[in-house]
């Protein structure tokens, strides 16, 4: 079969529809100081920071109304949709806590000590020895990121921010180009969009000053992008897909490891270039994931499937002998790194920080601390702003402290580390190692980045070497988004947003992304060898991930509450 494009077959979404004027009379308009989009590292840093900044300039809080905060989060608590390694560089929780030592930071498992990267065969586990500098963890905490998001969340709300959780912004509210706050989204209506019994409509939440911190997925932001022309120059963003599992283990891990090689396939021709973790979590836990870019050519990949492979290798399988599997996640990275990060940081009325913005170190696997910093530059762009003119859409000063900080600095270090990748493990590697050894100097230039979506797909072997899930090592997708603790209505209206009709290659490369088995095609269609299929989607299973944007199709916005409930990820 020919390759072909996702991108030939652009959702039927158009990013203008999240953009327009307030609606409500201004009489029902909920009215606040600063609306923060996204109750992650960015989006609670930049709250907290807030807080703490206010606490010195009174005046300016009574300025700010009843609401000087707020934080509009879309999953059931902050912190249900967090999914990260992670091990966390301490500079930003220093920062914004400079008073709590790490060991009293709740999310915190334990300080790294030693680390280890292993090249794995098909049956065995080569040290690398000196481990590949970007790999190095020593001095960061391995911790959990929904557990930090809940935390964050206690401390604001301590500090006096009003967290409306379970609430999607699904709009931005725009008038004269000027960013005036976000609309949340209906409750309460059926399969067909039709308002239930239960029905609730949203509502027009303006402010002074919105940030969005939207993470990955990035809904009110990438149309943002589009309107306010932000990326004009940048680099098409690309995105990594990670899949997690926790696992309860009898015998304690003593070390970060990091392992390239299997089971991916390296060659440019598959584009497989990624790796995996294995990380400590106190004495009794441990965390596997992988993590592949979203530029592979094989139709039928998958990162879930690919990381049930992995745990049969022996060196790994070793490391969860008696165990049992007890968390399960998966979320998008965003990898393009400098090239790719939007020319500007703020518009009128409006900033992005975090995930949304590209402010992920990939070479390093580096992003959470970029994301706190972020927020907090944020807050002390927005305070000194209203402070001079409180009158001032203008938040330029926000641009300026990230350009000067080690967002700016680490992620042109490490520009063009990931791009090379693909054109195989060997050339990838020895010009990582050059970039590492010269801070970026060389080979230097300008290494562009693909668009995932452009990629050509077609039908090849992967899905082959898959093994059949056993429930005791090896799991199945839907019983992984029943572990994520996904309770979705299955009569919510459909929020993912694909062509129907497509290219087998381009619909098979859909299912065999996704992590949750949102994507299915007809039995009838798949024994019949049809060019053409049909899609039928699921989008209750639908765990937020993003992949679909990566790769051809649209996520936009469910119901506030629904997707996972994520506890340890």
């Amino acid at each position: 079969m020919p390759a072909v494009a996702p991108s030939e077959f652009p959702p039927p979404f158009d990013p203008a529809e999240v953009i327009g004027p307030p609606t409500d009379a201004p009489e029902d308009r909920i009215e606040v100081g600063v609306a923060i989009v996204g109750g992650g590292p960015a989006g609670l840093a930049c709250a907290n920071k807030l807080m703490q900044l206010l606490a010195d300039e009174p005046e300016l809080l009574e300025k700010l109304g009843e609401v000087p905060v707020a934080v509009i989060e879309k999953g059931k608590v902050p912190g249900a949709h967090l999914v990260s390694g992670a091990n966390v560089d301490p500079s930003a929780m220093e920062r914004l806590f400079p008073d709590l030592p790490p060991e009293e930071w709740p999310p915190v498992y334990q300080k790294v000590t030693k680390d280890a990267t292993y090249f794995l065969t098909k049956s065995k586990a080569f040290p690398l020895k000196p481990p590949p500098p970007n790999f190095r963890k020593e001095g960061t905490y391995t911790l959990s990121v929904s557990k930090l998001g809940r935390f964050l969340a206690e401390k604001a709300e301590e500090a006096g921010v009003y967290i409306l959780s379970e609430t999607s912004a699904t709009k931005l509210l725009v008038e004269d180009r000027i960013v005036k706050g976000v609309r949340s989204g209906d409750r309460g209506r059926g399969k067909e969009g039709e308002e239930l019994a239960n029905f609730e409509p949203g509502a027009d939440v303006v402010a002074k000053a919105t940030v969005l911190a939207e993470g990955t997925i990035g809904h009110l932001t990438y149309a943002a992008y589009d309107y306010f022309g932000m990326r004009e120059g940048s680099d098409p963003q690309a995105w990594e897909l990670g899949v997690k599992e926790i696992w309860e283990v009898p015998k304690p891990l003593d070390r970060v490891i990091h392992t390239l090689g299997w089971p991916l396939r390296w060659s440019p021709r598959y584009k497989e270039s990624g790796g995996s973790f294995i990380y400590p979590m106190g004495e009794d836990k441990v965390c596997f994931g992988l993590v592949v870019g979203l530029d592979t050519t094989d139709a039928t990949f998958s990162v879930h499937d690919a990381l049930q492979l992995f745990k049969t290798h022996p060196f790994v399988k070793k490391i969860i002998e008696g165990g049992k599997r007890v968390g399960w996640g998966a979320k998008t990275i965003p990898s393009g790194g400098y090239w790719a990060m939007p020319k500007r940081f703020s518009v009128p009325g409006m900033l992005v920080a975090g995930d949304c913005a590209g402010m992920v170190n990939i070479a390093e696997l580096a992003g959470v601390h970029y994301a706190m910093h972020a927020g907090m530059y944020a807050a002390e762009a927005i305070v000194e702003t209203l402070k001079k003119d409180f009158e001032s859409v203008n938040f330029e000063n926000y641009d300026a402290k990230i350009r000067n900080s080690l967002i700016e600095k680490d992620l042109y270090r490490t520009r063009n580390m990931k791009q090379p990748l693909t054109r195989g493990l060997i050339f990838g590697g020895a010009m990582a190692s050059a970039m590492v050894a010269t801070k970026g100097a060389f080979p230097g230039g300008h290494w562009k980045v693909e668009d995932n979506a452009e990629i050509p797909v077609e039908i090849g072997s992967a899905g082959d070497k898959y093994p059949q899930p056993d429930n005791e090592l090896t799991f199945n997708k839907l019983d992984s988004v029943f572990l994520s603790g996904n309770a979705t209505r299955d009569d919510a209206p459909n929020h993912v947003r694909i062509q129907t009709r497509v290219p087998r290659e381009v619909a098979q490369t859909w299912v065999s992304m996704c992590p949750a088995q949102v994507y299915e095609i007809p039995e009838d269609q798949l024994e019949s060898g049809a060019p053409e299929v049909d899609v039928h989607v699921t989008a209750s299973n639908c765990v937020q991930c993003g992949a679909i944007t990566a790769k051809g199709g649209r996520l936009t916005l469910p119901e506030g509450g629904d997707g996972p409930l994520y506890q340890e990820t």
